[in-house]
């Protein structure tokens, strides 16, 4: 084998590596190319809701979709799996709808960031967490509090 091939058949090499260690990238969906229990999951949880759009994601080898949906002038996300069991919803809230820890918390934390958005995180039927997306000037940060206002 000459040093090309060997240089050829090294790059090729990195780069199966780098397409199999890549992380799972969202595929967009249609409803029609929904297994019929995440369809009808679905079309539950958008009852009331304009739906938005739907994806599809391989994440750690299990298959997940999500529908994004706008209800009542807010966004809400429905995490699910193939079986359409509900893995988790993330709801966008006001900052007035927060437990007085939370707002508390999050004052402290924003500084003299801009808070952009915050979503409740509900996994199990169980909320867990707070997540508030912020601005200051080009630097987005993220921050996730528990439902008694500790930092997560």
């Amino acid at each position: 084998m000459t040093n090309h091939h060997r240089f050829l058949f090294g790059a090729l090499a990195l780069l199966v590596l780098a397409a199999i260690s890549a992380p799972a990238q969202e595929r967009r969906v249609q409803m029609k190319d929904l297994p019929p229990a995440v369809k009808k999951a679905v079309q539950e949880q958008s009852q009331g809701a304009t739906l938005r759009g739907l994806s599809k994601e391989v994440v750690d080898s299990k298959t997940v979709y999500e529908a994004e949906l706008r209800v009542n002038g807010h966004n809400k996300d429905v995490l699910l799996d193939a079986d359409g069991n509900v893995l988790e919803i993330e709801e966008q809230v006001t900052r007035a709808s927060l437990p007085e820890p939370v707002k508390a918390a999050l004052a402290k934390a924003a500084g003299k960031r801009r808070v952009l958005m915050i979503e409740s995180i509900t996994k199990g039927g169980q909320l867990t967490a707070y997540e508030a997306h912020l601005r200051r000037g080009v630097k987005a940060v993220e921050l996730k509090f528990a439902p008694d206002g500790k930092p997560l």
